[in-house]
């Protein structure tokens, strides 16, 4: 370690280490405002080794194994490192830079030996095994008797009853992948942040909305580039230019270069990259004896197996493809008719869309932004769950935050005892902020000592910034992404789970939580709560409330069919039993997609294989239809609030937070599920939420 080499002692380090140091914040925040890049390291490998140091005084007990001195144990080791690492993690995905990167890429084989060293140790996996096999005379309780049945598991599925030369190659080949992985990440938001569109023109903005010319000025300016416009491949600046942008050829270019990241033979290309990963989870997956990597990781989540998650892209892919044709036709007349001949472009299709439904139903999207204040719709949010739950927030502006635009707010339950601490970092930041929205934990729940400890939970989203004189105002699918994150805060922050080893759940049921809280968004009962215009404070008019919901399924075509798309391809990649030596993702793509699928060429996959970080990056790998899946589950699941009469039915919430929020992965998902709802989910709340039915 750096700081050992430097002769410095354990206690040296944790004087001149914010990291190491007891933290003493309300709450016990991190001390972001002390952290240095250069804490981080010395930092982590402290965590490592202090953990490593735990490990081995379980395996050299000389008592028995038991629940106390082996599970138990084990399940609270690395507290050290578990403390440290999110608040690394969380600012390089919030607020990253050339150092942090070069600290992640040196990290990422170091961390991976390290959980290695301890899912392969023989010693410890014997004790575990022990446990196990005795389990059922130990007089454990249910969850007791759980957390042994899954760390057991674990254990198996990370190798450990593999033979000693095959647990060296699944060694090699974690890190390769893991290292892949993150220059897969580095490499998209490079190429994201390298791009320019520059407009000298007043004329080539002419569709655009005032506050997009006024944002893509800012940029401009700041880059040095006054008088002109910048415009961007971030969501805020690449979607409303192809939504309102009547430039085709500025339309087309932007398009291309946002299908094209990572995609361009430069130095940042990641074809070879997503060739190498889908290969090298192929030979880990039949290392461990599955014919697949989607087999490997399905075992454990609620879907089971690859013929199960087909099955259901499969139910909602023909009546996807026949809604995204009509509105495919309804386009291409709207766009003849305006005297543009030729077919229909990938990127004319936002830009016609936004006028058909506009002709259509009288609806545009800049009408609603006006009634989207950011704060507005975030008061929006803790009313529907102050109702729901009980639960308050309150802004707190006397602890640390982990950048200087995220604010801290505290939540309470109903009898006004704490629950934990959300942060919120609502704005882009091209080049440092990851793309897309997220929440994260910078400390996830936890019991020490018969008491919760309480989480800290951040919400990350990539929204338009302030413009001017005016606040940041969203559009509707900003809103909704801010109340989809929201359910995955709430999931964090009313967790009340006694075992560490106990906290997670099913990737395809953890978008359970934050796709129900999506339904509330635009419920006329919440909207007339929070949506007030900017200016005036207006409630919004129930004439715009009824535009809303008549056109609130338009588009649902082209929105499943792109997500769909998605979803295929991830599992597409990761059903091959063997890999072409010359795997050209691009080919590959539309192989599966338009050749063998038949989707059109208007609508791209809503992500490309070089940009795909869900399952190129990992975290959704073979992953990527768990949103579908969840909305199966969540439609059903506010069903049972609409069957009441009451969206907020008080009953129904608590069961909810009692059986879903809390509970993390203390029993099976399936059967936490049933427990909630009395019966099990259907399809068909779902294909009616989408219009598809």
């Amino acid at each position: 370690m750096l700081l050992a080499a430097l002769g410095l002692s354990a206690c040296q380090q944790k004087e001149t280490n914010p990291l190491l140091a007891d933290w003493n914040a309300p709450f016990g925040v991190p001390p972001f405002e002390q952290i240095k890049v250069e804490h981080y390291m010395p930092a982590i490998e402290e965590g490592m080794r202090q953990q490593k140091a735990e490990i081995d005084a379980i395996v050299n007990n000389t008592a028995a194994p038991d629940f106390e001195n082996t599970i138990l144990a084990y399940d609270n080791s690395g507290k050290l490192l578990s403390r440290i690492m999110p608040v690394f993690s969380g600012i390089n995905g919030a607020n990253t830079t050339p150092d942090m990167q070069k600290i992640e890429r040196e990290l990422s084989p170091k961390m991976t030996a390290h959980y290695d060293d301890i899912r392969l140790n023989e010693g410890l996996f014997n004790r575990v095994k022990a446990v196990y096999e005795q389990r059922e005379q130990l007089g454990l309780d249910a969850l007791q008797l759980r957390l042994v049945e899954e760390m057991y598991k674990g254990f198996v599925r990370s190798g450990a009853n593999l033979d000693p030369a095959k647990k060296e190659e699944l060694r090699r080949l974690n890190t390769e992948i893991a290292n892949l992985q993150t220059t897969f990440g580095q490499n998209m938001l490079a190429e994201t942040a390298a791009y320019q569109l520059i407009i000298d023109k007043e004329a080539d903005l002419a569709g655009l909305p005032e506050t997009v010319i006024a944002t893509a000025a800012g940029r401009a300016t700041k880059a040095g580039m006054e008088g002109k416009w910048l415009f961007g491949l971030d969501n805020p600046s690449v979607m409303p230019f192809l939504q309102y942008a009547d430039n085709r050829d500025f339309r087309r270019q932007i398009q291309q270069a946002y299908l094209n990241r990572a995609n361009n033979g430069n130095a940042n290309d990641s074809k070879e990259i997503v060739r190498q990963l889908v290969t090298l989870r192929l030979q880990k997956a039949q290392l461990m004896g599955y014919p697949d990597f989607a087999a490997m990781v399905l075992e454990d989540r609620m879907s089971k197996n690859s013929a199960n998650v087909y099955d259901l892209l499969d139910k909602l892919w023909t009546p996807t493809m026949k809604v995204a044709k009509q509105e495919a036709a309804e386009l291409q007349k709207m766009m003849n008719a305006g005297g543009v001949a030729g077919t229909l472009e990938a990127s004319d299709w936002s830009y016609y869309s936004e006028k058909v439904k506009n002709a259509k139903y009288a609806l545009d999207e800049e009408m609603l932004r006006p009634y989207f204040k950011l704060e507005n719709v975030r008061d929006g949010i803790f009313y529907v769950c102050n109702r729901l739950y009980g639960i308050t927030f309150t802004p707190r502006n006397d602890i640390a935050t982990p950048t200087d635009e995220a604010v801290a707010f505290e939540c309470k339950d109903a009898d006004g005892s704490h629950l934990g601490i959300l942060f919120l970092d609502m704005f882009s930041r091209p080049g440092a902020k990851r793309g897309g929205a997220w929440c994260g934990r910078y400390r996830s729940q936890a019991y020490e000592n018969g008491e919760r400890k309480a989480p800290l939970v951040t919400i990350v989203c990539n929204f338009t910034r302030p413009v001017g004189d005016k606040p940041a105002l969203l559009s509707s699918d900003e809103a909704n992404t801010f109340f989809h994150e929201f359910g995955h805060a709430l999931h964090g922050l009313l967790s009340n789970v006694h075992y560490r080893g106990l906290l997670g759940t099913p990737r395809d049921f953890v978008e359970l939580p934050s796709q129900i809280m999506e339904h509330w968004c635009f419920e006329p009962e919440v909207l007339k709560h929070y949506a007030k215009h900017y200016e005036t404070g207006e409630i919004i008019p129930d004439a715009l409330i009824a535009k809303m919901d008549k056109a609130g399924k338009y588009g649902e075509g082209f929105k499943t069919a792109e997500y769909l798309a998605a979803s295929y391809l991830d599992m597409d990649y990761h059903t091959l039993t063997a890999i072409p030596a010359q795997l050209n993702p691009t080919q590959f793509e539309i192989d599966q997609l338009n050749k063998k699928r038949g989707l059109m060429t208007q609508i791209p996959p809503r992500y490309r294989s070089t940009y795909f970080s869900h399952t190129m990056g990992g975290g959704y790998t073979a992953g990527y239809y768990s949103y579908i899946w969840a909305e199966v589950l969540d439609c059903d699941a506010y069903q049972a609030f609409v069957e009441t009469g009451d969206i907020f039915n008080p009953t129904v919430a608590g069961k909810f937070r009692k059986d879903i929020l809390e509970r993390g992965g203390e029993e099976d998902a399936m059967q936490l599920y049933l427990k909630f709802r009395g019966k099990a989910p259907v399809i068909e709340p779902l294909l009616k939420n989408r219009g598809l039915k």
